[in-house]
């Protein structure tokens, strides 16, 4: 799961972006403010980043150096600054690409889809005091090593490269049991998330990692 913030103060152009790049595997976080995307910026992990330049609380080029000082996100400029020296200006910043307005969607697809594809997923993730390590095939809690099952790695690892992002449940059960999916149900993922919650200490009355999200799925809090 994917997931794209785009940061654009055209409404329309805002939601037709959302439009033509929706598919079930990519989470969308719509702003038309800095201030609304500095706000998912901190809360989420954006694999990428649609940054409009003239927005109506500052100047997406400030903004984008100022996220470079800590983030290497990727990040597409869409814009109707179209002189050299902008496009220049921008690249200089640290986007990775920059599309001149208007633009074809069925080309911001493509130039999309090129900078997904150098994302490469996280292997270690250590929170509070879970450690779970997937290249070495270790997981801690609080320094215990626990075991989990071929299915509990598959769904926790989805779970975990997709934090913030809400999964569905059939996407899961198509993920977890790839190839197998047409024969198993929606209990049996339950089950795996009751066990999954118990090994890492996860309460499941007041879940703290695992948040189920009703009539819908899970997510990694």
């Amino acid at each position: 799961m994917k997931r794209i913030l785009i940061l654009e103060d055209d409404t329309d152009l805002n939601d037709g972006i959302k439009m033509a790049l929706d598919q079930e595997d990519k989470v969308f976080y719509q702003c038309k403010k800095i201030s609304e995307a500095k706000q998912i910026l901190n809360n989420f992990a954006i694999d990428l980043m649609l940054l409009d330049l003239n927005l109506p609380d500052g100047h997406g080029m400030l903004f984008l150096k100022e996220i470079r000082q800590t983030s290497k996100v990727p990040i597409i400029i869409i814009t109707a600054n179209d002189l050299e020296s902008d496009i220049i200006l921008g690249l200089e910043a640290g986007a990775n690409d920059y599309l001149v307005k208007p633009f074809s969607l069925m080309i911001l697809r493509a130039r999309v889809a090129v900078q997904l594809r150098q994302i490469t997923p996280q292997r270690k993730f250590v929170i509070d005091h879970l450690v779970f390590d997937f290249e070495a095939m270790v997981f801690y809690v609080s320094e215990n090593l626990i075991e989990l099952s071929k299915t509990e790695q598959r769904l926790l690892y989805l779970l975990l490269n997709n934090q913030g992002a809400t999964l569905k449940r059939s996407y899961l059960i198509d993920k977890v049991w790839s190839g197998d999916s047409e024969f198993v149900d929606e209990h049996a993922l339950t089950v795996v998330i009751q066990r999954l919650r118990k090994k890492i200490g996860d309460d499941p009355s007041h879940p703290k990692y695992i948040k189920t999200v009703y009539g819908i799925g899970y997510s990694w809090r």
